[in-house]
C-alpha cells in the first residue's frame, strides 16, 4: 500500500508520525510541551500552542554577510521589531501578539496568493532566496547566519527553546542532520505566498500562502499545491482548526527572518 495512502498508519506530515489532533490533545493534558526543546523529533501536531520564548543571543560566524539585510552583525545593537515590544506584551505571562499568528479574518476578503518573486520588496527577496539556498545545500549550518541574535532571533517555537537553535532544529527533524527539516524548508518556499497585516506592526509576507486561506475555501488546484506539503491525513486533522498549521515561514517588509514554526 502507498506509504501516502495508509491511512492506518498515524502521521502528520509526508514523512509519517503522530495524528494532529492527538497529539495536541495529549499535549494539552499531560504539559509536557517543553518536550519540544528537549526531546527526539516532533511532528507539526506535536507542536501545541505555548508561550513565546524569551530572546536568545545567538554568535554570529565572521563569515557572516555583513551587507545581507535583516542579518544583525556582530557586536552591533540590534532593537526589537514593533511586535516584540513590551508595550505589546499582554497577560502576566508576557503572552504577545503574535507575528507567527497573523490576524486572518475568515469572513473579509481573501488575500492575494502570489507566486511571482518579483513582486517582493527587494530585501525580502534577497531572504528568501538566501533561505533556499541555505536550504538546497543540504547543510542546516548555513542558516546560523541568517537566525538573528537577541530581540531580532528567527523565532523557531511557540515555546522556549534552550541552548543553540541549530541543534534545536536538529531535534525538530527526523533525521540527525537536519536535512528533513530544510527539505521542508525548501518545499515551503517554493510555494506561493500571502502579504499579511499591510501597513501595520505586524506586516509579513508569509509562505506558503495556505497560511492565510482558510482550508475549506481552497479549490482543487491549490489542495494539490497543499498536498505536495502534507498529506490528505493532516488536511483533515488539520479541518478541525480550520486552518494550516504545519510549517511557515514569515519574512518582515525590511528582510528580517521572522519566523519558521510549525503549530496552532
Amino acid at each position: 500500500m502507498h506509504p501516502r495512502t495508509a491511512r492506518q498508519q498515524p502521521r502528520t506530515s509526508r514523512r509519517g508520525r503522530a495524528p494532529v489532533w492527538l497529539a495536541l490533545v495529549w499535549f494539552a493534558a499531560s504539559g509536557l510541551a517543553s518536550l519540544l526543546a528537549a526531546g527526539p523529533a516532533l511532528a507539526l501536531s506535536e507542536i501545541g500552542r505555548e508561550n513565546l520564548p524569551p530572546p536568545t543571543t545567538t554568535p554570529i560566524p565572521p563569515e557572516a554577510d555583513p551587507t545581507a539585510p535583516g542579518i544583525p552583525i556582530p557586536g552591533e545593537t540590534v532593537s526589537p521589531p514593533a511586535s516584540l515590544e513590551p508595550e505589546d506584551l499582554d497577560g502576566e505571562q508576557g503572552e504577545q501578539n503574535d507575528i507567527a499568528r497573523p490576524e486572518i479574518d475568515e469572513n473579509g476578503p481573501l488575500p492575494e496568493i502570489v507566486y511571482n518573486l518579483d513582486r517582493l520588496p527587494e530585501p525580502v527577496r534577497r531572504m528568501h532566496d538566501l533561505l533556499v539556498e541555505a536550504a538546497k545545500s543540504g547543510e542546516i549550518e548555513k542558516l546560523r547566519p541568517l537566525l538573528g541574535m537577541g530581540n531580532g532571533m528567527v523565532q523557531l517555537s511557540f515555546g522556549e527553546i534552550e541552548g543553540d537553535p541549530i541543534d534545536f532544529l536538529k531535534g525538530l527533524s527526523g533525521d540527525p542532520d537536519g536535512q528533513e527539516l530544510l527539505a521542508i524548508l525548501e518545499e515551503v518556499l517554493n510555494a506561493g505566498f500571502v502579504h499579511l497585516e499591510a501597513g501595520t506592526p505586524n506586516e509579513i509576507y508569509v509562505w506558503p500562502y495556505f497560511f492565510g486561506i482558510p482550508l475549506d475555501k481552497l479549490d482543487a488546484r491549490q489542495k494539490v499545491e497543499l498536498f505536495k506539503i502534507v498529506t490528505a491525513g493532516d488536511l483533515e486533522d488539520m479541518k478541525q482548526f480550520g486552518t494550516y498549521i504545519f510549517y511557515r515561514v514569515g519574512i518582515t517588509p525590511d528582510g528580517r527572518w521572522a519566523f519558521f514554526v510549525a503549530g496552532e
